[in-house]
């Protein structure tokens, strides 16, 4: 393809990408969270991709992270602070509304932080050992969500937190619809283009990552970590440069969710959430930015898609199956499809295909 074929493409999809929302928005707001979801959903495998596909570190219990940056922002932004604390109501009588360059950097940080310390006690672990040790770490996360009403209310338990603040800045408030004239844009419409722009910044991020030494560390641990060593790799500091990376993306993600939902409780971060993430990751292809957005995009919108499906099927079966169990099965049907027709993935690297021809000939 021609540099000039290739402006001209990148062009046509950006023009598509800005005017996508505005086209669903004359079906329903509903279509529009759709695509919205499934923005969030790109930034998490995008920072999975880091730790599974780059460093090859199977992780299952990436959703903690998501968790930690969707608690910080419910935390800094909603009364429940101020409301379980008597000295933070007295220091803000306002309430604790804080601004949003204060809580996308805490947010990566703290989530940041905690990917280093869950990477820490496992770098001699590998494959399935490693994939245990990562999810018990969610499940901890998530339990430690579910308990920490009592003694001194914090997460608010099981009942979540709710009245978070909207996302603010430059004066626009993205919770509420934004007028030009007699036109509308609606709120779900203004997130996703903040949605955008963040997976945008997260593309760019990651490609220079994997074009770098770092990355190409990163690959030769995955290949061979033994081999990495001995060639000179650091491979205790790139592990954990891997996890504190990946974690940041999840911690990003899990506050552009709070600020999104307005609620946030401990069922969003189940492990059914982690898995689905590996999912998206290996069934897209493992490794490859383009295959891993494709497998994100497909697996968060299939399920909501399907709601239009299932009913209709449910309605000739005369109600006899439930409409959430027939887009489970749906949606399985159609991952064992994917893993048959492309075990590499939907999208994988040509990189490895050239290996395997390669080793097949």
């Amino acid at each position: 393809m021609t540099q000039t074929k290739k402006i001209v493409m990148f062009f046509v999809v950006g023009l598509a990408l800005l005017v996508l929302p505005l086209f669903l928005q004359l079906f329903g707001n509903a279509w529009v969270r759709i695509a919205d979801v499934a923005l969030l959903y790109v930034l998490l495998a995008l920072g999975l991709n880091i730790v599974v596909g780059y460093a090859g570190l199977l992780d299952l219990g990436y959703v903690a992270f998501f968790a930690i940056g969707a608690y910080m922002y419910g935390l800094l932004a909603s009364p429940q602070l101020t409301d379980s604390f008597e000295y933070l109501a007295a220091m803000f009588p306002g309430g604790l509304h804080s601004p949003l360059w204060v809580i996308i950097p805490a947010g990566a940080g703290l989530a940041g932080l905690f990917g280093v310390l869950l990477g820490a006690p496992t770098l001699r672990l590998r494959g399935d050992y490693l994939a245990i040790v990562t999810l018990g770490f969610g499940e901890i996360i998530r339990v430690f969500m579910n308990n920490l009403d009592a003694p001194v209310n914090i997460t608010n338990g099981p009942k979540g937190i709710n009245q978070i603040d909207s996302l603010h800045f430059f004066g626009l408030d993205l919770g509420k619809k934004l007028m030009f004239g007699d036109y509308e844009v609606a709120s779900v419409s203004l997130y996703y283009y903040l949605f955008m722009a963040l997976v945008l910044i997260s593309i760019v991020i990651c490609h220079r990552l994997q074009l770098s030494r770092v990355g190409r560390a990163w690959m030769a641990i995955r290949e061979d970590e033994i081999a990495a060593k001995a060639m000179g790799i650091n491979t205790r500091n790139m592990k954990l440069l891997a996890f504190g990376m990946g974690a940041t993306f999840g911690g990003v993600s899990g506050v552009m969710f709070g600020a999104f939902q307005g609620f946030i409780s401990p069922e969003s971060f189940t492990l059914m959430e982690s898995v689905m993430i590996v999912a998206m990751v290996v069934l897209g292809g493992v490794g490859h930015l383009p295959g891993v957005i494709l497998g994100a995009v497909l697996l968060s919108a299939l399920p909501e898609v399907l709601r239009y499906v299932a009913g209709p099927l449910q309605a000739a079966t005369g109600g006899r199956l439930d409409a959430s169990i027939l887009r489970q099965l749906l949606t399985a049907l159609a991952m064992i499809s994917i893993m048959l027709l492309r075990p590499r993935g939907l999208w994988p690297s040509p990189e490895h295909g050239k290996s395997l021809q390669a080793a097949k000939s």
